[in-house]
């Protein structure tokens, strides 16, 4: 017996021009799901502003969209993940603004690393952090995402890790502009409070063809692990030569 209901994402938390979030997506299954450590694989976009099916699934997943051809699904999992240690906050705030400056090419209108307000958006902008193999930015939560008890929701946390493994990817390897998240396996540590310093970073794991894969980390200004989550990103096929 599987339960059934319907979600929309609101247009706020949008990717690409009219695809939700995918770090969002993944967030709103892995609260259904209800384990610390969960895996989304993604098959399809998602659009914002229509209704999709959300529903439990007899094997302890959680799926969206029809069960014929769903468009995201999670599971449980495990992740076992060697993180290095965190840049500073001076360090990750340097890289922040180096993007805002200078905006790398195929930078969209995303809630994630767009380059928003900060009522309206993560604000994660990840540059490389000189002399390491990372990209990293600095991060506030807003308090304007916040809930009652002034910690950030778990699903917008999802989302934190969602965008610094396209910029690793990017910065650090051979990741084309257009790349989509295939995968995310994440998993929550400690709460994150709206307001305070933390500091989101990223790196490369390995590359195969037109799969990136990488690691994701969240931490406290003083380098507490919030989050941690690996990634895995696909380019966009080839265009054909006409």
């Amino acid at each position: 017996m599987t339960r059934t209901d319907a979600i929309v994402v609101p247009e706020l938390y949008v990717g690409y021009p009219g695809v939700a979030f995918g770090g969002y997506v993944a967030g709103v299954l892995a609260d259904r799901l209800g384990t610390r450590t969960a895996r989304v694989d993604f098959r399809g976009p998602v659009p914002v502003g229509a209704p999709q099916a959300i529903a439990e699934s007899a094997e302890g997943g959680v799926r969206l969209g029809e069960a014929e051809r769903p468009l995201a699904a999670a599971r449980p999992a495990e992740l076992s993940l060697d993180v290095p240690a965190a840049p500073s906050w001076q360090e990750a705030a340097a890289s922040s603004e180096r993007y805002r400056a200078e905006p790398p090419p195929g930078v969209v209108d995303c809630f994630g690393c767009g380059l928003r307000a900060p009522d309206r958006g993560l604000r994660v902008h990840c540059a490389p952090v000189p002399g390491r193999d990372l990209v990293a930015s600095a991060f506030i939560p807003s308090r304007t995402f916040a809930e009652p008890d002034g910690l950030l929701p778990s699903r917008l946390v999802w989302g934190v890790l969602d965008c610094p493994g396209n910029w690793a990817g990017r910065f650090l390897g051979t990741q084309r502009p257009g790349a989509v998240t295939a995968a995310l396996t994440g998993s929550l540590l400690r709460p994150v409070a709206a307001g305070e310093r933390h500091v989101v970073y990223a790196w490369l794991l390995s590359e195969s063809g037109r799969k990136h894969t990488m690691g994701v980390a969240l931490a406290t200004a003083d380098g507490e692990l919030c989050a941690v989550s690996e990634s895995l990103w696909i380019d966009p096929r080839p265009v054909p030569d006409s």
